[in-house]
């Protein structure tokens, strides 16, 4: 049953580009679902439904659909056609709301049938009562529908001629002399179907009733209400049922249409067209660029900005040198660094992987962003989403904007989250810093080594007890020198650290500020960037699609 369905789309599409079409609109419709019309994006997933669904059915089925009002002798055309009259054999006009059909052709009709969802009382298999003449056989492959009244006053008789007008490859219009002007007919079924006009065909029927001379004049009366409505080059014929006069002409016409096997496809490339062309002007042809990257840039500064980020980069700084002055000041005094508080503590952002210092706890300490900053970023979001959708349609700059600022409620945590999950290198000391501590302490070492042995010298004077040679360098007793070298060179140590200590911290903000400055660009990402480039994807996904399908 697979390759028999495959076999028959492949027949169905062959020669003609209708899957890539298809699939075109089907991926149109998607991209468009909740920017554009619910009810314009679910008439364009019907067609797709619909054409899809045909054609995994039989291609060597063509549907005529036969439609009239009342009294315009549809139902005695749709015996004509046959070749019966089908009340003779037992079956009678249904006054329910289902249609009728006639099948040439068993092999795949059942489930052309039942997708058309004709009741099984409702079909008629014209094989079994095919005669000897072979004329009759011109017909084979069709699957003809006499369609309900579409004036008729039952609402349920609407809905099916509505239904089946849509699933029909091959539409037969049958005017009535006295009707073929009602304006209902032509603005509710003719003038909308003008993108299928080349699976219509009209039938002015009765044609007996009009006197002779003015046949043409009123098939040519036909003829421009028809080119009113749009329906250029649809063929008009002129029949009379009950006389079978011009029957045979239009069922010449039928049988080379179904013969041709290009009604299927046809109807289907016009029902994608249709479907195609509405989303088509509700979309709009804007050509869309990526986002601008001065605008994301100044939308980022803005974000950091709100998220204190020149706070805790000036706090990186001064936290880099309270410790470094601590580590490499004279030791002596050093401590009294101590007394000052720690910026980046202050900020709860102390620890190296600031992350993990706020497992468990909500949010850091950083100021919360002001008026003016919170007015900064709106302006910038805005500035962003009107920038990247200028000259789109309606509905999609709409849908922009609307992502641009969906999340805007989650920004405070995103760049509270950011700012604390950020690893700002301050923890440790730098590395040179540990050598000068530690140069420091050998020289604190040797300055109270210099005085305790100045002091046992005084205190062996003092007690007249005899002292033991002390050394000198350079005419210095060593523990002189060793008491003012081990103060001095400390202190002067101290000095020139700080040098290097100004040079390691504005290296450390830098960097600090670098590190912050990727995770608001994740946060910009997340919020406000992503949501815009996914809107403007769908559009673009929406453009190609229907490029496709117009093709």
């Amino acid at each position: 049953m697979t390759s028999l369905l495959e076999g028959a789309r492949k027949l169905v599409t062959r020669g003609s580009d209708i899957g890539a079409r298809l699939e075109g609109l089907e991926s149109a419709v998607a991209a468009a679902r909740g920017r554009l019309d619910d009810e314009l994006v679910d008439d364009a997933a019907a067609v797709v439904t619909r054409a899809t669904g045909r054609l995994r059915l039989s291609a060597d089925h063509t549907v005529v659909a036969i439609a009239g009002a009342t009294g315009s002798g549809k139902s005695s055309t749709f015996n004509a056609l046959i070749g019966l009259d089908l009340a003779a054999v037992g079956v009678r006009r249904p006054t329910t709301s289902w249609a009728t059909a006639c099948v040439w052709g068993t092999d795949g009709a059942d489930e052309v049938l039942d997708w058309l969802e004709i009741p099984p009382r409702h079909r008629v298999v014209r094989d079994s009562m095919l005669d000897v003449v072979r004329a009759d056989r011109q017909l084979d492959g069709v699957v003809l529908l006499d369609l309900p009244d579409h004036d008729s006053t039952e609402v349920s008789h609407h809905l099916e001629v509505d239904r089946l007008v849509r699933l029909a490859d091959i539409m037969v219009w049958v005017l009535d002399p006295q009707k073929y002007a009602d304006a209902a007919l032509h603005d509710r079924y003719l003038a909308p179907m003008a993108p299928h006009r080349d699976v219509m065909v009209v039938v002015l029927n009765h044609l007996d009733r009009v006197p002779p001379a003015g046949r043409e004049q009123m098939l040519g009366d036909v003829r421009r209400l028809l080119d009113q409505d749009g329906l250029e080059g649809v063929p008009v014929f002129g029949v009379s049922a009950r006389e079978r006069e011009g029957i045979a002409e239009l069922k010449k016409e039928i049988a080379g249409r179904v013969a041709a096997k290009k009604s299927t496809r046809t109807r289907i490339a016009a029902d994608v067209r249709a479907a195609a062309e509405r989303l088509d002007e509700a979309t709009g042809r804007a050509e869309v660029s990526g986002l601008p990257p001065e605008r994301v840039a100044a939308l980022e500064d803005a974000f950091a900005d709100a998220a204190g980020v020149p706070t805790v980069v000036d706090a990186v700084e001064q936290s880099t040198r309270v410790r470094a002055n601590r580590a490499t000041g004279w030791p002596v005094v050093s401590w009294l660094g101590r007394l000052r508080p720690d910026p980046l503590k202050r900020l709860h952002l102390d620890l190296g992987a600031a992350g993990k210092q706020l497992t468990g706890r909500a949010r850091t300490s950083v100021p919360q962003p002001t008026e003016v900053q919170r007015a900064r970023v709106d302006t910038e979001v805005r500035a962003l989403a009107d920038e990247v959708s200028t000259g789109l349609a309606r509905p999609f700059a709409t849908a922009v904007r609307r992502a641009s600022t969906a999340r805007l409620d989650d920004l405070g945590d995103g760049l509270d989250r950011a700012v604390g999950g950020t690893d700002l290198g301050a923890a440790q000391i730098p590395a040179w810093a540990g050598v000068v501590r530690a140069a420091q302490w050998l020289l604190v070492v040797a300055a109270l080594g210099g005085a305790a042995w100045l002091a046992a010298l005084a205190v062996m004077g003092y007690l007249q007890l005899p002292e033991p040679a002390t050394p000198d360098w350079r005419g210095l007793p060593v523990p002189t020198l060793l008491l003012l070298g081990g103060v001095g060179l400390g202190v002067l140590l101290a000095l020139g650290s700080r040098v290097l200590v100004r040079l390691t911290a504005r290296r450390r903000a830098r960097r600090a500020d670098q590190r912050l400055r990727r995770a608001i660009h994740d946060v910009a990402q997340e919020l406000v960037v992503g949501p815009v480039e996914d809107e403007l994807g769908a559009y673009r996904e929406v453009r190609d699609g229907l490029d496709r399908a117009l093709r």
